[in-house]
């Protein structure tokens, strides 16, 4: 299975915002939306990702002032990416290695999508649970 089966039932939609944009700003949309991160990108290019771990730790480290400075100050700017074409087995090994728990699908430059380490295991899960009910119809049928 691949990434685009994840995309093909959750949807597209990611949620940018530009590097600029204050952090309470994107604390309100991430409550708002009720997701865990939000893309960074200027003229159609990813920058960078905040998530709310991310803010978190600058919150801890800096205080309320954290909240007035740009997304730019605290994102994490070297984002590991993935395409749909890449299997879900390889995705997850990724994300569990790196301990990050959302990636950007690109098609080439263009960000097309945004999975989640959530997504990737309730996939991964159905997948198993679809083998198991095989495998019992295989044994009932024998």
């Amino acid at each position: 299975m691949t990434v685009a089966t994840i995309l093909d039932r959750k949807g597209r939609d990611v949620f940018t915002l530009a590097p600029q944009t204050p952090i309470s700003q994107i604390v309100d949309l991430l409550c708002e939306k009720k997701i865990g991160v939000v893309m960074l990108a200027e003229e159609g290019k990813l920058c960078g990702i905040l998530s709310e771990r991310d803010i978190v730790r600058a919150l801890a480290k800096e205080g309320r002032d954290v909240l007035s400075q740009p997304a730019s100050a605290h994102m994490t700017a070297d984002v590991i990416c993935c395409a749909e074409n890449e299997t879900v087995v390889s995705v997850m090994e990724r994300m569990t290695a790196g301990r990050f728990r959302h990636m950007p699908v690109l098609e080439g430059d263009e960000l097309i999508g945004l999975i989640s380490i959530g997504d990737v295991v309730k996939h991964r899960i159905e997948q198993t649970e679809k083998e198991a009910a095989d495998m019992r119809a295989y044994i009932a049928a024998g």
